[in-house]
């Protein structure tokens, strides 16, 4: 794709956004995109917030990141710490986290290893709502780690995978994940001011903004499957490290590329017919996406990469947005001839 035809390949994508927003499916949303050069625009449009208060959508809106927090923070993480062999990748979760299951040492949980769990290459449930069993973060902490886990015959994307390898990184840190580092660009939490609103939460009952939507992190007070917060240039930033490889080294690239199944990399979904990112993207695209309404797509072919941010649950969940076309049509557009 020729740089000139980028700002026309965006106003066209850019018109689903709008489109989305005018017929009342999402209350607003960013759309950026950037190539390996540095070329980049970003765009919003619609509310930041609906109720009960009305707020604009801005370029610079902060955004609840949800599950983009497994690939941006996550990954990053415990691909660094393998290489530089503080942890080996292919070794169960029990040489950092001795006491998962201790009180069974034939349980199949201490079999499971790093490498697994980036790929969601684990018979871990899909869905657990752990924040039902109490709002003590540490007893929830041992909660998970000795919990009799439902045991699944095929493996499924599972956000236990990535509580457990953020386990792993607080046991090596000292620190829970709420009190480190978030990156260039990031948080833990942000301005509700400055935030794109999520959910009215039945359980916390107030609209969330600027505090982590996902239940199981918020009675966790910070976990590696969810809860990182930013922007549309913090994500594109991020994307470009990686396009340009300034943002992490090239085996940690590498592993972010290198299939570990049908659909999955090591943190990352791959291109494949029928997902998020579209059917025009190269081979060599990964991308993935979060509940809250946000998403990431790196192409390393062409060179470019996209970012739908969206608030696609404010003020319910429970609504058909219509966010799985408008993604896919997004990176279609983008990508079409």
């Amino acid at each position: 794709m020729a740089t000139d035809d980028l700002p026309n390949r965006f106003d066209r994508a850019f018109a689903l956004l709008a489109h989305s927003v005018e017929t009342g499916r999402i209350p607003g949303g960013v759309l950026g995109i950037v190539d390996r050069g540095g070329q980049r625009i970003t765009r919003s449009i619609g509310l930041a917030q609906r109720v009960p208060a009305s707020r604009p959508m801005r370029d610079d809106t902060w955004f609840d990141l949800a599950s983009l927090t497994k690939v941006i923070f996550t990954t990053p993480r415990i691909l660094a710490l393998a290489e530089a062999g503080t942890i080996d990748i292919d070794a169960p979760l029990i040489s950092v986290l001795p006491d998962l299951r201790q009180y069974d040492p034939n349980a199949w949980e201490r079999q499971v290893t790093f490498r697994q769990c980036l790929g969601h290459q684990t018979p871990f449930p899909a869905v657990e709502p752990i924040y039902t069993y109490g709002q003590d973060p540490d007893l929830l902490r041992t909660f998970i780690l000795q919990r009799e886990w439902r045991k699944l015959e095929a493996p499924v994307y599972s956000d236990i995978n990535f509580i457990l390898l953020g386990f792993a990184i607080e046991r090596l840190s000292g620190r829970w994940i709420r009190d480190m580092d978030a990156g260039p660009g990031f948080a833990f939490a942000a301005d509700p001011d400055r935030s794109a609103a999520t959910e009215d939460c039945t359980w916390r009952h107030r609209v969330l903004s600027g505090e982590v939507h996902d239940d199981n992190c918020s009675a966790l007070q910070g976990a590696g499957h969810a809860g990182l917060f930013g922007t549309a240039a913090s994500v594109l930033d991020f994307a470009q490290g990686l396009l340009d490889g300034s943002g992490a080294s090239p085996k940690a690239i590498g592993l972010m590329r290198t299939p570990l199944s049908d659909t999955r990399t090591h943190g990352w979904e791959h291109a494949y017919i029928g997902w998020s990112g579209g059917d025009r993207c190269s081979a060599a695209t990964i991308g993935h996406t979060g509940f809250t309404g946000t998403g990431l797509w790196i192409d390393f072919d062409i060179g470019r990469a996209w970012t739908l941010l969206t608030n696609r649950i404010h003020p319910t969940r429970h609504f058909d947005s219509g966010i799985v076309d408008l993604r896919r049509r997004t990176g279609d557009t983008i990508n079409g001839a």
